[in-house]
């Protein structure tokens, strides 16, 4: 990995404006992630925007992968769960500026996410990811066990419909 400093995001400005950037990048390049092409910087600053107020109200913790001033990557936790459900939580919103691809950042940010899922006292991880051009290397490499596929369930930042890939990962309890 490079020396990148992994760290809960919090809502300042230049955090908003590298999010904005990295979501407007992330769906240029065909990443799947909610959003279509060309995603105006606006929609995305508000997504973020809201994602922060998220975070600050407990419902999720974003961490990122800062490279001195720049975000290179950042991972979501949901923890914003139903009551019969208080044992797990949501990977979301893995990204990773296609400059800094390879260098274990994704990793590291799903170690941090898995750890502070274990301090809340959560044992089960959840996740998808797209079928073509997704991460499921990645995850698989992490310990994420597949359950399967769902064919035709999103479409692609460009339009063609695609399916998605849906992964789980048991977390010790913690004593």
């Amino acid at each position: 990995m490079s020396d990148a400093r992994i760290a809960p995001l919090t809502a300042d400005t230049h955090t908003l404006d590298q999010l904005t950037a990295l979501l407007v990048e992330t769906v240029a390049h065909g990443g799947s992630v909610s959003f279509m092409h060309p995603l105006p910087p606006e929609q995305a600053r508000a997504f973020w925007q809201g994602s922060l107020d998220a975070a600050r109200a407990g419902g999720r913790v974003l961490y990122g992968a800062w490279d001195g001033d720049t975000l290179a990557s950042t991972v979501t936790l949901l923890l914003d769960v139903p009551p019969n459900q208080p044992h797990r939580a949501e990977i979301a919103k893995m990204m990773t500026r296609s400059a800094y691809r390879g260098r274990g950042l994704a990793t590291a940010l799903l170690r941090a996410a898995e750890a502070e899922a274990t301090r809340r006292g959560r044992t089960l991880l959840v996740l998808d990811t797209s079928v073509d051009g997704g991460a499921s290397k990645l995850y698989e490499g992490a310990g994420y066990i597949l359950v399967g596929e769902i064919p035709d369930y999103a479409l692609t930042p460009d339009g063609r419909l695609n399916g998605t890939l849906i992964y789980y990962k048991r977390l010790p309890a913690q004593t």
